[in-house]
């Protein structure tokens, strides 16, 4: 496996992941389906310290990694909130481990102080990784979006590397 920085060409790919995930999970709140020129602009945000990632296996990328605004704000600008997605063929492989690694390593070599992870509750996957780089729960919201029919939780959880 080859951690690298996210590339144009990847586009493609890390939309049909992403979309994967709109269709079937609670990891993100959007309903429908992303086109690759709408993610376009999104891919074109992750530059400088907000870092895009891939996994590549196999001559393709498997599952990406990103540090984005946490909010607008100007205080906030040393905080920052990681988002990971892994193809579902490649699951439990430990590439979701690998990305987060590296991505923490960036945002201490960038100067971030603060990573947030914003997790749906019952994506208990996802908080045995992010627990496991001491990722501590900071904040419980009840009932704040709604997906497949049903209210989700949002559990916030965050790493201080400074």
């Amino acid at each position: 496996m080859i951690i690298r920085d996210g590339e144009l060409s990847d586009l493609e790919q890390l939309t049909a992941i992403y979309n994967w995930a709109v269709e079937n999970t609670t990891a993100t709140f959007d309903l429908a389906k992303q086109s690759t020129a709408s993610r376009l602009e999104w891919f074109n945000q992750h530059t400088g310290v907000h870092p895009l990632i891939v996994a590549e296996l196999d001559g393709k990328a498997v599952g990406y990694c990103t540090l984005s605004k946490f909010r607008e704000k100007e205080a906030y600008i040393k905080t920052v909130e990681i988002s990971v997605y892994i193809h579902p063929s490649y699951q439990r492989r430990g590439i979701g481990t690998a990305l987060v690694e590296e991505m923490i390593q960036r945002g201490k070599k960038l100067g971030h102080h603060v990573i947030i992870a914003g997790i749906t509750a019952g994506n208990d996957i996802s908080v045995k990784l992010h627990q496991k780089f001491g990722f501590e729960l900071c904040g419980h919201m009840k009932e704040v979006g709604k997906k497949f029919g049903k209210w989700q939780d949002v559990l916030f959880y965050q790493l201080i590397i400074e």
